[in-house]
């Protein structure tokens, strides 16, 4: 699943390709992918707004248009890419928006998994997906406080991975992250020292901004728009990987939360 460094890179390389673009319309040709508002009402609304910007908050993408913003999340394998109006469409391209100069941005899913909301730009942080997330990674208001007031009884790998504490950390980025910390993913949340804490939001802040820097993480299914690939897969030091760039150990690969979690044993203790 791409996490935020990898929409990061999407939201870049999109910026480049349809700012100030019109929509004429768009076709949805699997509808649960739109979650707000109903298909009809959503092809009725996006017609003739323009793209004013992209942002992104935490793994959501977000596309300013004139009235509204288009909000999306590319779940497992969402993908977006610009083709010709007349290109044949392909299987998995589930939403298309046609644009008035004879080009499509078309979003292509195989899993089906990903959503879509439009809503008015005035409303967008008080009602659900946005206003039930967290704290960006370099909000000023992620502090030692902050996460002690919000974690839990749980293990430390589980809080990394809850979007209403922080948003956009991903499976991969928390075994990362809590390598780096010398933190054991197990570790109940609720017990860290304060510290813990400061090395959690720091580690955070350093391993996402390096992720970015380079493109994200491709990893099984994921490129970013027009076969962008990430490079920080070869900067990872423990996720999927056998051995401890530190202590030469075996690297464990237990669950959590159901979740694929690496670890060592020996620096994680």
């Amino acid at each position: 699943m791409p996490e935020l460094p990898e929409v990061e890179t999407v939201r870049k390389v999109l910026k480049k390709e349809v700012l100030n673009k019109k929509i004429l319309s768009a076709s949805v040709y699997w509808s649960n992918i739109i979650a707000y508002p109903e298909v009809k009402e959503f092809e009725k609304k996006i017609k003739n707004q323009s793209i004013l910007d992209i942002n992104r908050y935490g793994k959501w993408l977000m596309f300013e248009l004139n009235d509204y913003y288009l909000l999306s999340h590319l779940r497992m394998e969402g993908k977006y890419f610009i083709r010709n109006v007349k290109d044949k469409r392909e299987k998995h391209e589930h939403v298309i928006f046609h644009f008035s100069d004879n080009t499509d941005l078309r979003y292509n899913d195989t899993r089906k998994f990903g959503k879509m909301y439009l809503i008015k730009k005035e409303e967008v942080y008080n009602v659900k997906p946005l206003k039930d997330l967290g704290l960006e990674p370099w909000d000023k208001n992620l502090t030692v406080d902050y996460l002690k007031d919000k974690f839990h009884h749980k293990p430390i790998k589980t809080e990394l991975l809850d979007q209403s504490i922080i948003v956009g950390i991903g499976n991969i980025y928390a075994d990362e992250i809590l390598f780096m910390g010398k933190l054991n993913p197990l570790k109940l949340a609720d017990t860290l020292t304060k510290k813990d804490y400061q090395n959690i939001i720091d580690n955070t802040r350093n391993i996402l901004s390096k992720a970015i820097e380079n493109g994200g993480t491709t990893i099984k299914s994921y490129t970013s728009s027009e076969g962008v690939h990430g490079r920080f897969q070869s900067e990872l030091l423990v996720h999927t990987k056998k051995q401890c760039p530190i202590c030469k150990n075996k690297i464990t690969k237990i669950t959590v939360g159901g979740r694929g979690t690496y670890y060592c044993e020996n620096c994680q203790k």
